[in-house]
């Protein structure tokens, strides 16, 4: 018998696996490690300030504190043992190459002027300025730098937090999780796909794309559906990339540098691509352009890797989290799109301080906003 347990063990349901095992609970993680899982195959870019969401007070608001818990969370991981979280600040070029990007460029600094107070580490940078800090870099028309943009592995860090929680007593098993069993409108247990149940008071939904599976259990209709996104890994024989920082075009594209080399470049957005984690022709060949149309210097680069996530992303574009309305014990943490790396350890963190706490998840992002009590 568990106090909890979570399904998914992706980097939002290890942050909540970590965060309730921390706070004492008897938690079990069970993951069956899908093919297609968006953790293994983001980027994961830190930056809320140049996302086309930073008009959106609410959403801007979320992301700066999941941003902001960022290098708290990073510390505790390290204090509890963990050598390697990935996690640096490197900073982000947002570069305007060709002339269809000048329009969004001007969007996009229209909206951090207009949140200059809250934004006040992003500053116009010279193109031979730019080239100088990556020499793979086209020459841009137009460029700002954002000074305290992060990079994470999310792998890496999902790891790390399974190995920190492990420390204070978590339990991780892999397993494929086919139901959750509920008597007189309260959890009872879960079940699994060899026939076996798991008892548990509460259980939290981080599954990410395939969560909606377990709306029929549940009560209720979850709006999470897939969307793939593929990236290209590469590497960059004697290049001293460790330093570079983030790189970003204005057509939704990015390439992000680390160290010895390496780097990864992304990504697609294919919405209505249904649970097929290929990697295709198209999807390659757009990474891949997009990449060198931004950084030509990276026309030697080694292809190593092609990854697939399948980004669970909800209806209105935002994280859904809180209480199943009408399942005691039931909660959920899923549906972060494109930006799980960026949102998922602080959303865990909510999601945990809500289950042992009662403190509420704020509205923009609760399951609340679909209808019914958020308990």
């Amino acid at each position: 018998m568990y106090d909890a347990v979570v399904v998914g063990g992706g980097i939002v349901g290890s942050s909540v696996g970590y965060h309730l095992a921390r706070a004492g609970v008897e938690t079990l993680l069970v993951d069956r490690r899908d093919a297609g899982r968006a953790t293994t195959a983001g980027a994961g870019v830190i930056s809320p300030g140049t996302s086309s969401r930073t008009a959106d007070d609410d959403w801007f608001a979320f992301a700066t504190d999941a941003v902001d818990y960022y290098p708290e969370l990073v510390d505790r991981l390290e204090a509890d043992g963990v050598d390697d979280t990935s996690y640096g600040r490197v900073g982000l070029i947002a570069a305007a190459v060709d002339d269809d990007e000048l329009a969004p460029y001007e969007e996009a600094t229209a909206r951090i002027e207009a949140r200059c107070e809250q934004l006040p580490n992003i500053e116009a940078i010279d193109p031979a300025a730019a080239t100088d800090r990556v020499p793979a870099l086209a020459e841009p028309q137009r460029a700002f730098h954002v000074l305290d943009a992060a990079r994470v592995n999310g792998q890496v860090f999902a790891g790390a937090l399974r190995e920190a929680g492990r420390s204070h007593g978590l339990e991780v098993a892999d397993g494929n999780v086919t139901g959750v069993r509920t008597r007189d409108g309260r959890v009872e247990s879960i079940e699994v796909a060899d026939g076996s149940r798991i008892d548990a008071d509460r259980v939290v939904i981080a599954g990410g794309a395939w969560s909606p599976a377990f709306g029929d259990d549940l009560g209720l209709e979850i709006p999470v559906e897939p969307k793939r996104g593929q990236i290209v890994h590469l590497d960059l024989p004697d290049a001293e990339t460790g330093s570079w920082p983030v790189l970003k075009g204005f057509r939704h594209h990015y390439v992000v540098p680390w160290p010895d080399g390496r780097l990864v470049a992304g990504a697609t957005r294919e919405a209505g691509s249904g649970f097929d984690p290929r990697v295709t022709a198209g999807g390659l060949h757009e990474v891949l352009g997009e990449a060198l149309r931004l950084a030509p210097g990276l026309a030697d680069a080694t292809v190593i890797e092609r990854r697939v996530g399948l980004r669970p992303v909800c209806a209105d574009g935002v994280p859904v989290l809180g209480v199943a309305p009408d399942v005691e014990g039931a909660y959920l943490a899923t549906g972060h799109g494109a930006t799980g790396l960026m949102l998922g350890p602080y959303s865990g963190k909510l999601v945990a301080d809500h289950v042992v706490e009662g403190e509420p998840i704020p509205d923009r992002v609760s399951v609340t906003r679909f209808g019914g009590d958020s308990g």
